[in-house]
């Protein structure tokens, strides 16, 4: 999302780490207990994430997931963030210059849904290089599928009171 400032020089973005990140999040029912899943790999590391809240929505999963990829770095990186949400994928490439420029209202003038989250996103990813792909779900992809194993299991502790 947002590139080096000028005054960083041209090769200040090919110095910061690369980060690749994998995230998915759900809930059963939905709304219900949700969890949320993050696989990052980096230099030949891999470090996974999860959590869950009792009450939440697919899209809250979602992007929280999205938010904890961007959270995790403890400094300015270059990330490549996959994501089978088309919710946060538009989201963030499509949508959310115009909630911003609209005062957080969408194309209906209705505020936005989740602004708190899509907040939390935007200023995530202001100290970081950040490249959007979308992934297909539930298609094979292993480290989605990781994510969403991650994700799952969170959210069915969630549901039974340990998460």
């Amino acid at each position: 999302m947002k590139r080096p400032p000028a005054h960083a020089g041209p090769d200040a973005a090919a110095t910061r780490p690369l980060i690749e990140a994998w995230t998915d999040g759900g809930c059963r029912p939905n709304p219900g207990p949700g969890g949320w899943g993050v696989v990052l790999r980096w230099n030949g590391h891999v470090k996974e994430l999860s959590g869950a809240e009792a009450e939440t929505t697919n899209n809250r999963m979602e992007l929280t997931a999205a938010i904890a990829a961007l959270e995790a770095p403890k400094r300015p990186a270059r990330l490549v963030i996959h994501t089978d949400s088309e919710y946060v994928r538009n989201g963030v490439t499509r949508w959310i210059k115009g909630w911003v420029r609209n005062n957080w209202r969408n194309a209906a003038r209705e505020p936005v849904a989740n602004q708190d989250l899509w907040r939390r996103l935007l200023a995530a990813a202001e100290r970081h290089e950040v490249e959007w792909r979308w992934v297909r779900g539930h298609a094979g992809d292993p480290m989605n599928e990781r994510a969403d194993a991650l994700a799952t299991a969170a959210r069915e502790a969630a549901g039974r009171g340990g998460g």
